[in-house]
């Protein structure tokens, strides 16, 4: 059955002088303003106990405008000024249901530059797209065609620290599911491979980051040696960027293709919930953590898997998929690091990723099979395994052995 969803589009563009200037002007308003906003509410909180609605912060917006200090606000769109207060009202909606910390205020050097334009400030026609307060279109480059007949309902254009220019275009598409299928695959996400699979394949870590670690060291000294607040450093700044842009770019190509593929070959996908802000506290692993981008990995799953009519089965963190065995069941007592090959008691030799995947696939089939998630229990002190494990072996046993 297909499916009606908002999908963003995302283009590289690049501005004339004018509109450059004009987008960088408007970047800084709607900062401002956020932060302003944000200033008012935490003041008439902590000071008056008594909160200040997005009616109120709107209104008090026009007054701004009004004054001499801030009248510049009105030479630019009043669009993503009020998209501004918009975002802030949804931050503090998050805060006050605990879904979120509270909110921060936005660095002028450190922060997203962007602004979001709805349906009334820029005109779409003949496939081109022109921003409010500007006389000509945009020169996008289109990668990719929009679906068709679909129009922008809303266009968030932003400068990333690299000093390259996108515009992201929300339209209405329609995504048809994939075909049916009856494969499924157990993930076991790791360092030196990425994932192993279930099916015995391993997909090497392209470590992106540290591929290009002797450029990024060069750039970040020569960036250190700059004066702070020259141009040199600014320039220095943008450089360094391009390195970082580089990888992340390449780092999220890979991970699209991988997760593309994984979602068009099997109907069930099954990983594992990991903490990966608790496993960046490792000082030894941090940064092969953060190159190999498991958080990404995962959200690319959900919303693909959602898309295309396939289930996505995440099993508990604590479940020992390293060290139980597939073959009996049993849970090693203790499994290094460094060990990634080991036997069990049953005399069944175990490579430890391609056993931890197939682990967690049988787990994820259990899970499906009865709708509750995989706990942490205590274990029988008769049979030293838990009712989970017991039911992770009975699935396990169903999987075809390579």
């Amino acid at each position: 059955m297909m499916q009606h969803v908002k999908r963003a589009f995302r283009y590289r563009f690049y501005p004339t002088d004018e509109q450059a200037a004009e987008l960088s002007r408007t970047f800084g308003c709607v900062r401002l303003v956020y932060n302003k906003a944000l200033e008012e509410r935490t003041r008439a909180w902590y000071g008056e106990q008594c909160r200040i609605s997005y009616v109120q912060s709107s209104a008090a917006l026009t007054e701004w405008k009004k004054t001499g200090e801030l009248s510049f606000l009105a030479e630019v769109s009043s669009v993503p000024l009020q998209q501004a207060l918009r975002h802030l009202q949804t931050a503090f909606g998050n805060f006050f249901a605990k879904r979120a910390k509270y909110p921060r205020y936005k660095s002028r050097k450190k922060s997203r530059a962007s602004a979001e334009y709805t349906r009334s400030a820029f005109t779409w026609r003949d496939g081109k797209l022109t921003l409010a307060k500007m006389s000509e279109p945009l020169d996008i480059r289109w990668s990719r065609p929009l679906p068709q007949g679909a129009e922008p309902t809303t266009v968030t254009v932003s400068r990333d620290a690299a000093g390259r220019w996108f515009a992201s275009l929300l339209c209405e598409d329609t995504i048809t599911p994939a075909p049916a299928t009856t494969a499924a695959v157990g993930i076991d996400a790791g360092i030196t491979s990425l994932v192993t699979l279930s099916t015995g394949e391993k997909i090497a870590n392209p470590r992106h980051e540290r591929r290009d670690r002797t450029r990024l060291a060069r750039a970040q000294r020569e960036l250190s040696r700059k004066a702070k607040g020259s141009n040199n450093r600014a320039k220095a700044r943008v450089k360094a960027a391009k390195v970082h842009a580089r990888i992340a770019d390449r780092r999220r190509d890979f991970l699209h293709k991988l997760t593309t593929r994984l979602v068009r070959e099997n109907q069930t996908v099954v990983i594992e919930d990991l903490t990966v802000r608790n496993l960046l506290k490792n000082g030894r692993l941090a940064r092969a953590i953060s190159d190999a981008a498991w958080t990404e990995l995962r959200s690319m799953l959900e919303y693909k898997c959602a898309w295309y009519g396939r289930e996505l089965i995440v099993i508990d963190r604590w479940f020992p998929s390293s060290k139980l065995c597939g073959a009996c069941g049993t849970v090693a007592a203790k499994l290094p690091l460094n060990v990634r090959e080991w036997t069990c008691e049953c005399g069944a030799v175990h490579d430890r990723d391609v056993n931890a995947a197939r682990t967690i696939l049988a787990a994820g089939l259990a899970v499906s099979a009865c709708g509750d998630g995989v706990r942490p229990q205590r274990e029988s002190s008769r049979t030293g395994r838990s009712s989970v494990k017991q039911e992770t072996q009975r699935a396990t046993a169903e999987i075809p052995r390579l």
